[in-house]
């Protein structure tokens, strides 16, 4: 079963870090990309750049509404993620629980749509 393991990221949180603290995320990630990618469980994963670069796109009454900055102003958002394929949800889970952000902020969980993952 394919899950998406959606990062999430909170400035606030991640400006209080210590350079120790940012330099041990930074390992942890890599330490995770290794184990998967061993065990054959990483489809994918990318970071993503902060809301500031984001464009969000509308169509309202056929007209497209284009406008700088995230759909929602929030104190967290979408960082990045791991795309992986295991077995079970359980393994899911504590993958997710090895991402080291997990720590300072929440990583949720997320199966793929496919004919035999719960609909929408």
């Amino acid at each position: 079963m394919k899950y998406m393991l959606l990062i999430h990221m909170n400035t606030e949180i991640w400006d209080t870090l210590s350079e120790a603290d940012r330099q041990e995320v930074f390992q942890g990630h890599t330490d995770f990309i290794d184990l998967i990618t061993k065990s054959g469980e990483l489809l994918s994963t990318e970071p993503l750049c902060a809301p500031s670069h984001t464009t969000t796109v509308r169509i309202r009454n056929n007209t497209p509404a284009i406008t700088d900055g995230p759909y929602l102003e929030t104190k967290e958002y979408f960082c990045g993620y791991y795309l992986i394929d295991c077995d079970t949800k359980p393994r899911a889970l504590a993958l997710a629980t090895m991402i080291p952000d997990a720590k300072y902020t929440a990583i949720e969980v997320r199966p793929l749509m496919t004919p035999t993952a719960p609909a929408l």
